[in-house]
């Protein structure tokens, strides 16, 4: 229960379930504030706060001087009152189904009246008590999501035992989600002593994600379930028209790979879309895209989306790829970590706390802008980037070239390169060795910036073996203290994954979570995640 005060007392708004905190302190009927009241009209009695009532439960009171959703926070194992903090920034944290759930913020403090009414009502404000229950069922909701999406199979008593709500409640919330095509029945528990119960799970193919890898020389499209497989791919070389050509292919590729899965495109509810350069959210173009002429002239988003007729969101394409590596790839369990990829082009990815870094117009990660490399004065270095012109693949090439005396036709490739520099030709070999020190030094500048625990290589020539050991053997060389560097795991799956990551956490939280900034439902685990084509 959770109990609003006004100048006529206690209002009470119930529940289904109790918004309840976990709490040590003894069975008590003392009330601890945690705000004032701003209106010296009402009664002392009015202040917002705890009261304890035993068996490890507390009861929470918000009164117009109190911050219900900003101003309480679960002090685990001590008997303290939660004091002081009526104007607290942070979200809440109750303690409900053995987890943190963080409430809704809201930008103003409830330190006046009319502001806690309206948020809140009264005895006498039915529609707004209406919200408080919506909210209130939303997150059971929520709770309820969470432990299918984690643990399924899994019956209604484990979902009880795991959330603290009642049997009831869960009852109606699975039967609602049955209804709707959401939920299964997937069997019956094993094992257990006394009656098998009805196990549940997410139906996986009720809704899918269109995760999409843009890369200037080719363009690959999966199918993503609510479970995180990917359940079909395409792949095409990238048109080089660029522009709306581009923007066509990649719907006809999602069209082409839900069709042969046989998804209506109604079931695509959301794709996401990786780009190698800065998307801006508010003209939908996309900059530093050299290798993908006129998207940085034209709103992207806005094409995309008339295409593929559903949601689209736009993402640096290295960007995806760390979100993929920390989900199923090498950094998982880890919230430092960069990614850099290197191919036709080169950039990073980089999150810091378990937070992706953007920057301030979205360009954070743009390696290929570094200074050096060649030089960062010269016109063509403001276009591509002077790190970019020589590490990449263009730049590989070209200096191969210089070294043979052009005698090899124009058309060698990297691949071609690499294999010469195995059979132990000099001038390729010099050219691989080139591009790891060009590599270990901007490894070298992005763990100077960040201290990630790992630096994962990536890309067609960034996740060579070749590469990795030799950018590893460099490291020492320029950092008192070097970085762990790995090869990705995901190979050209990591920006598809991370794609299908972003995409599913949109796409959970749209169709299940609480409408509220922090109530993010987590990812399927790895295990339930990948490739099914």
């Amino acid at each position: 229960m959770v109990a609003i005060a006004s100048s006529r007392g206690w209002a009470d708004i119930r529940s289904t379930p109790p918004l309840s905190i976990s709490c040590s302190a003894a069975a008590s009927s003392v009330v601890s504030p945690i705000g004032q009241s701003a209106d010296p009209g009402l009664s002392g009695s009015s202040q917002a706060g705890v009261r304890r009532l035993g068996r490890g439960r507390c009861e929470l009171l918000a009164g117009p001087g109190g911050d219900l959703v900003t101003g309480v926070e679960k002090h685990a194992k001590r008997d303290m009152p939660l004091a002081g903090a009526a104007t607290h920034p942070l979200a809440a944290k109750v303690t409900l189904c053995n987890q943190v759930t963080a409430l809704p913020k809201f930008s103003t403090p409830l330190t006046d009246v009319s502001t806690c009414r309206s948020l809140f009502g009264s005895r006498t404000n039915r529609p707004e008590m209406s919200r408080a229950l919506q909210l209130s069922r939303q997150f059971s909701k929520r709770a309820v999501m969470e432990a299918l999406l984690q643990q399924a199979p899994i019956s209604r008593a484990s979902i009880a035992k795991q959330t603290g709500l009642s049997k009831q409640t869960i009852s109606e919330i699975v039967r609602h989600l049955e209804d709707a095509g959401w939920v299964i029945e997937t069997g019956r528990t094993n094992g257990q002593v006394g009656r098998s119960a009805v196990t549940y799970e997410v139906v996986p193919d009720a809704a899918f994600v269109a995760a999409v890898d843009l890369g200037g020389t080719k363009v690959r499209v999966g199918l993503t379930d609510l479970r995180g497989a990917i359940v079909r791919e395409a792949t095409e070389f990238t048109r080089p028209e660029g522009g709306q050509v581009v923007v066509e292919q990649i719907g006809r590729l999602c069209l082409q790979a839900a069709a042969a899965a046989g998804v209506g495109r109604e079931r695509v509810r959301i794709a996401v879309v990786g780009v190698p350069g800065a998307p801006d959210p508010s003209s939908g173009r996309v900059r530093f895209a050299p290798n993908i002429p006129d998207f940085d002239r034209m709103d992207v988003a806005a094409a995309l989306e008339a295409v593929l007729e559903c949601d689209v969101l736009l993402e640096n394409d290295v960007n995806l790829a760390v979100q993929g590596e920390v989900w199923q790839g090498a950094g998982q369990g880890l919230d430092t970590l960069a990614f850099i990829a290197l191919g036709t082009g080169i950039g990073g990815g980089l999150i810091v706390g378990g937070e992706l870094v953007r920057g301030a117009d979205n360009a954070a990660g743009e390696l290929g802008f570094l200074p050096f490399g060649a030089d960062p004065f010269e016109a063509e270095s403001l276009r591509t980037g002077a790190f970019e012109r020589l590490v990449a693949s263009a730049g590989i090439r070209a200096r191969y070239r210089t070294l043979t005396g052009g005698t090899d036709a124009p058309g060698m490739t990297v691949p071609e390169i690499f294999s010469r520099a195995g059979a132990g030709e000099p001038a390729a070999t010099q050219v691989i060795d080139e591009t790891a020190c060009l590599l270990a030094r901007g490894v070298a500048a992005i763990a100077a910036i960040a201290n990630p625990s790992l630096v994962v290589l990536g890309g067609s020539i960034g996740s060579r073996p070749e590469m990795t050991e030799r950018v590893r053997a460099l490291l020492p060389g320029c950092m008192s203290s070097p970085v762990d560097v790995a090869a990705s795991r995901l190979g050209p799956q990591a920006a598809l994954i991370g794609a299908a990551a972003i995409g599913l956490s949109h796409l959970h939280n749209a169709l299940f979570g609480a409408d509220a900034p922090e109530a993010k439902l987590s990812l399927p685990p790895p295990r339930q995640a990948g490739s099914k084509a």
